[in-house]
């Protein structure tokens, strides 16, 4: 296992230059775990990830673009694309580290249960939390996530307050949730309703809009540079 950890460092090296990942993954680090598409990276994630991590005192947070293999979720962007953007996006932060891993499972695989436990067990010394928006603790809670009840049982969570979302009444009224309800669940409120979703930037891309101040001037200039988002896809 550490053998295996060492080249998984040295990867994530590859991905991140210039930041130190040994530090990051040395006993007793706090790291979040923040999955998404990321198509493309906008300037909300990363306020979110930078408020999650201030409020939270976690020491880094692991940006983990989703597999285009997922059921669940639909990318529209190449995997190589969405990876280069969250490159320019968080190069400057010593705190964000790009993950790659869930590209690279096998279909069936890249599931969020199957990732956390990868993690735990690559690096049994670190303290990780799954980021998460309040939305989808409910849909977990109605029984739509796959090995939902493994996942809850076996981790801990940062839940962000969605506007409409009681999350203590979402905690209470499902029994998967409830029964695992012993201080794995630490909610936060960012104090601010800013959201920016990545589908509004690439419908105005497609529609010959001007989305140039919701994103990062690096990665709007790489879209602009490679034509990407040039039509909408549903």
């Amino acid at each position: 296992m550490m053998e295996m950890a060492e080249k998984i460092k040295a990867h994530l090296q590859e991905l991140n230059p210039g930041k130190d990942i040994g530090k990051a993954f040395e006993a007793g680090m706090k790291i979040g775990i923040y999955g998404s598409s990321f198509d493309p990276v906008t300037n909300v994630h990363l306020w979110t990830a930078s408020t999650v991590a201030h409020r939270k005192k976690l020491d880094y947070v692991i940006f983990l673009p989703s597999s285009n293999k997922r059921s669940d979720k639909q990318v529209q962007t190449q995997n190589e694309h969405r990876v280069e953007m969250l490159k320019l996006a968080i190069g400057n932060n010593h705190k964000f580290i790009l993950d790659d891993y869930e590209l690279n499972v096998l279909p069936g695989n890249h599931y969020t249960y199957y990732t956390m436990e990868y993690f735990k067990k690559t690096f049994p010394d670190v303290d990780f939390y799954f980021i998460m928006g309040a939305d989808l603790l409910v849909d977990i809670g109605k029984g739509e996530w796959r090995f939902a009840e493994e996942l809850i049982s076996r981790n801990k969570f940062i839940v962000m307050a969605r506007n409409g979302i009681d999350i203590l009444s979402t905690i209470s009224n499902a029994p998967i949730l409830r029964n695992h309800d012993d201080g794995r669940f630490q909610l936060l409120d960012k104090g601010l309703a800013m959201e920016i979703s990545s589908t509004y930037i690439r419908e105005e891309f497609a529609m010959g809009g001007e989305p140039q101040y919701l994103l990062p001037d690096s990665c709007y200039e790489y879209i602009k540079r490679n034509g990407l988002y040039q039509e909408v896809i549903r």
